[in-house]
């Protein structure tokens, strides 16, 4: 009897050694919150946390930037074209009401007021460069964001390969690693969690990055439909030239009228 119940409590201690070595090793394989994740990811976990950081502060700031009113203030063409209306004797006024406002759409209409006067090739040169600056500020840190979203997943498949790495190494340094999965957990955790994390990093940065750049197309497709609606109001307009057509157009209208002595007169009738 004795030596039944001293066999029956051996047992019940294996079992509660088993269990607790089962428990430890589900302790120790859980992850439990966002820094755990990070730590169980391994050392290549940190490159992928600094793209995450650069990519958020990079899309916050795009989008701070690029708010609508920042490039293409509603009120700023109309309260422009008042003072231009007298011509050329304005210009000093115009270019001052541009200097107060530090928009880009300020920025290239004060260089097109400047070189109004100038030939019309001249001055189309001038506002496409000045455009062309312009789009670039706009693009600011956009290369930025296409690097992260390319590195970010490469960074998770080398995370990959080093967790199995580490896997290979276990069973190839412990005989009993084949049939005790928790001590293999270290390497899968560390291959799944960063290939996981390069991805979550990636998605949204590339989400972002496409955003953001149709927002800059939309906005300068703007900019570019007011200055050219600002330039063509301020040409001087084009003098008539007399062709054979528009001769023969304005002979046919040509009408006879009755002065007081009787002579006919004739009178051409614009068209």
């Amino acid at each position: 009897m004795t030596n039944a119940l001293t066999s029956l409590y051996s047992a019940a201690a294996v079992l509660a050694q088993a269990t607790g070595q089962a428990a430890t090793a589900s302790e120790a394989t859980k992850v439990q919150s966002v820094w755990d994740f990070v730590v169980k990811g391994g050392p290549v976990m940190i490159p992928i946390g600094i793209c995450s950081l650069v990519a958020l502060t990079v899309i916050v700031e795009r989008m701070i930037s690029l708010r609508r009113r920042n490039i293409v203030p509603r009120g700023f063409l109309p309260g422009l074209l008042p003072l231009m209306s007298q011509g050329t004797a304005d210009r000093s006024a115009a270019l001052e009401y541009c200097g107060r406002d530090d928009s880009p759409i300020a920025r290239v209409l004060s260089l097109a007021i400047k070189k109004l006067g100038e030939p019309t090739e001249v001055l189309e040169r001038r506002i496409q460069e000045a455009g062309e600056r312009e789009v670039a500020l706009l693009r600011k840190h956009m290369r930025l964001l296409s690097v992260i979203a390319s590195v970010a997943p490469l960074l998770g498949l080398l995370g990959t390969i080093t967790g199995m790495i580490t896997a290979f190494q276990t069973v190839a340094t412990s005989a009993e690693a084949l049939g005790r999965t928790e001590l293999l957990a270290k390497g899968i955790y560390e291959a799944m969690i960063t290939t996981a994390a390069g991805l979550m990093v990636t998605i949204p940065t590339l989400i972002a990055y496409h955003w953001i750049s149709s927002r800059v197309d939309a906005l300068v497709h703007e900019m570019d439909g007011l200055v050219m609606e600002f330039v063509e109001g301020q040409a001087p307009p084009r003098p008539v030239i007399m062709t054979s057509a528009t001769s023969a157009r304005l002979q046919a209208v040509v009408a006879p009228v009755e002065e007081g002595d009787g002579r006919p007169q004739t009178v051409a009738l614009a068209s």
